[in-house]
């Protein structure tokens, strides 16, 4: 084989000959009761809890605050007729009630992202250097116990729930570099599409299934139970990855001979034989990977945007009660969740079957997970008080974002395997930034809660995902970079 420079275009053709020599050795461990996808289910799980505490504030806003001062402050006159609750709350609420403006709100809700940007990098540098299961662990386990004492910090005030959920983005800053390093050891290249929407679904799940739940457990319960269960979910997760999860396939005590050699046999050649001697230079000035910092970034402008004011807009817009509002901003995630799954799916057939390069099924499971949904999103405006039609938009738009799962949010581990989690600490900081400012920007805009106010919102949302995506198709790659390896004769998959 020869020598390749700084930008490491690979012919992929060769690349079965390579698979077939290596299979004459080692036969493909079997997916089924595997520790791979073992491993999979429980970050998933992890996922679903970060996701839940991440969104249940969401919803509890809308119960939270003064209703007869929201009231007051509203001044739209195009804002649909509300929906009459269709049942008779079980319990008197005995939680207390805020008056906060929607300047304030938006802090609130965009507080837990100025933590969370703190620790994606050094997220990813010590997962690297000390091990990514339990700083996973504990950074999940450090935002379970903030959640467990927001109650007690709302009645404190405004001032103590941001700085508590400041800590809670501190310790979920961690999961998402930590996880990426974990899969540069444990996902052999061919399954990783499969491996990684299968792990982060869990995200989707988790703002599925908590954005209902959250509303009928305020409904029968009140707003501060939110954050005790999902707090209680969270414990339970941590008792079990503390079991059962092990950093490399080869630490783990009980997975089999045949898979552990399939995995690090598929891996020999794409990982640093020097995980202490990090090419910073070479990561922070390298093109492919400022194309996903960028998609990244634009990619999460819209879905921050949605995650977190979706359900004001389903309440001060749509008009809908807390007990519908939580089904319906729920579905957009159920969609994206099914979506990605399936893409990956498809993303790893297209790569094993060699018909299309790497680089072709990450751009363009990029622009379709891109573009459609700022489509559909603009669209989304423009409904009216078509309830049906806002929700199936909403609805359309997001789950189309579930595709690029298995575009530029994998490709950290294409050009960079050994630095998977530090590539996805410099990516997420920058993706962050929109979960600070964007709900911030939104109330702000929305202050007299029309519908012209919200297509504002939408146009924005779009407009940054069409460039995101279009920068990561000119400047994107799917092949291994010469700085991420420390030998000449390596896989580029």
């Amino acid at each position: 084989m020869e020598r390749y420079g700084s930008d490491v275009e690979v012919d992929e053709q060769r690349t079965p000959l390579i698979r077939r020599g290596r299979e004459e050795e080692v036969q493909k461990a079997p997916a089924c009761g595997s520790s791979r996808y073992a491993l999979a289910l429980l970050s998933s799980y992890g996922f679903f809890v970060v996701y839940s505490l991440r969104v249940n504030l969401s919803v509890a806003m809308v119960d939270m605050l003064n209703n007869t001062h929201q009231s007051n402050t509203n001044h739209s006159g195009t804002v649909c007729p509300r929906h009459s609750n269709p049942a008779v709350r079980k319990h008197n609420h005995t939680a207390s009630v805020y008056n906060w403006d929607s300047e304030t709100q938006g802090w609130i809700l965009g507080s837990f992202f100025y933590g969370y940007i703190l620790t994606q990098v050094p997220g990813g540098y010590l997962a690297g250097r000390f091990g990514p299961k339990w700083l996973m662990g504990f950074g999940i386990l450090g935002t379970v116990i903030f959640t467990l004492l927001t109650p007690v910090a709302a009645d404190l005030g405004a001032g103590y729930l941001i700085a508590v959920r400041v800590l809670e983005g501190i310790g979920e800053g961690v999961t998402f570099p930590a996880m990426y390093t974990m899969w540069a050891a444990w996902a052999p290249p061919l399954e990783r599409s499969r491996l990684l929407t299968i792990s982060y679904i869990g995200a989707q799940l988790g703002t599925v299934i908590s954005l209902p739940v959250s509303g009928e457990i305020i409904f029968y319960l009140d707003w501060t139970y939110v954050f005790y269960i999902f707090g209680a979910v969270g414990l339970v997760w941590f008792v079990l990855w503390a079991f059962f999860v092990f950093d490399s396939p080869n630490t783990h005590p009980r997975i089999s001979e045949q898979e552990r050699l399939y995995i690090t046999s598929s891996l020999k050649n794409e990982l640093s034989t020097s995980a202490s001697n990090i090419p910073w230079r070479s990561i922070v000035t390298s093109m492919p990977l400022l194309a996903i910092v960028v998609a990244h970034f634009s990619y999460n402008w819209t879905f921050y945007t949605l995650l977190t004011l979706l359900p004001t807009y389903m309440s001060d817009i749509l008009g809908f009660s807390i007990q519908q509002n939580g089904f319906l901003s729920a579905l957009p995630y159920l969609g994206c969740a099914v979506v990605a799954v399936l893409s990956g799916q498809i993303a790893d057939y297209l790569r094993e079957t060699r018909k299309y390069r790497t680089v072709i099924v990450r751009k363009s499971f990029t622009l379709i997970g891109m573009i459609g949904p700022a489509v559909f999103l603009v669209a989304a405006g423009y409904t009216g008080c078509d309830y049906t039609l806002a929700v199936t938009f909403l609805t359309i738009s997001s789950s189309l974002g579930g595709v690029s799962a298995s575009g530029f949010n994998i490709n950290h581990l294409d050009i960079a395997p050994s630095y998977a989690g530090i590539l996805l600490g410099i990516t997420n900081t920058f993706a962050t930034i929109p979960g600070m400012v964007g709900p911030v920007i939104a109330r702000a805009l929305t202050q007299q809660n029309t519908i012209e106010e919200w297509q504002i919102v939408f146009y924005i949302a779009a407009a940054i995902d069409v460039f995101g995506a279009i920068f990561y198709a000119v400047f994107g790659k799917g092949t291994v970079q010469s700085w991420a390896v420390h030998t000449s004769f390596y896989h580029a998959d």
